[in-house]
């Protein structure tokens, strides 16, 4: 069996790849849960359900505790309160810049594929000074009615960038992600801002890295080379 074609595309997942939002929407999601329902949840409950978008993002850890939640009002008081919390605190990853750099001069089609609702996609964009022109197209969670780790989001991302599944890079930082980016029938790098090296290769991950400043010249060719994972 021959090498795999070139990639061509990257498809980023935004938390955890391009920043690290997910300590802010816990904390954010934490005082939705104080302010509305008298109810102190602690961070680790919401570690179950990064990745998902947030209605599974406060929905489990509403049924953890047993009470209904009040839609769409308190995921809206949930985001009000994350990008007061993001405001000039929130920042990228090491190496993001540089490496949309890098594959917009290497003539790679983009785009970001985020379980998270446009509001949250706006804001992190903003704030990690990332623009959507940079991008050929950015989905959300609210586009797709299949959740991660089924492959909707990554094809419909693929899609309208334009972009074929076999010569598709995902970016991800979850093992349901990286699941939805195999059952997709695309390439995974796992980057370890979450969950371990092992964790992510567990789920499908062609290669892991601790951020995209670690990427080397193997993931881009069909071969085997590896990724720097630190």
């Amino acid at each position: 069996m021959g090498p795999k074609p070139s990639i061509q595309g990257v498809i980023f997942d935004m938390d955890g790849v391009l920043c690290d939002s997910e300590p802010f929407i816990a904390e954010a999601a934490g005082r939705m849960f104080a302010e509305r329902h008298g109810l102190a949840v602690k961070p680790e409950d919401f570690r179950p359900f990064v990745g998902t978008g947030e209605d599974r993002f406060l929905g489990g850890v509403a049924e953890k505790y047993g009470i209904v939640l009040t839609m769409p009002a308190d995921k809206e008081r949930t985001y009000a309160l994350y990008l007061d919390l993001i405001r000039g605190r929130l920042h990228p990853l090491p190496g993001v810049a540089e490496f949309v750099a890098a594959c917009r001069r290497r003539g790679l089609k983009l785009a970001i594929a985020t379980s998270a609702d446009r509001v949250k996609l706006n804001g992190n964009l903003r704030e990690i000074g990332l623009t959507p022109d940079l991008f050929n197209a950015c989905v959300t969670g609210s586009e797709v009615r299949r959740k991660k780790p089924a492959p909707d989001i990554f094809l419909t991302a693929a899609r309208k960038a334009h972009m074929a599944p076999t010569v598709a890079l995902v970016i991800e930082d979850a093992p349901n992600g990286i699941q939805a980016a195999k059952a997709a029938g695309m390439r995974a790098l796992g980057i370890t801002s979450s969950f371990s090296a092992a964790a992510l290769s567990a789920a499908g991950a062609d290669w892991t890295a601790p951020d995209l400043g670690h990427v080397r010249g193997g993931v881009w060719g069909g071969g085997s080379q590896t990724t720097d994972a630190g």
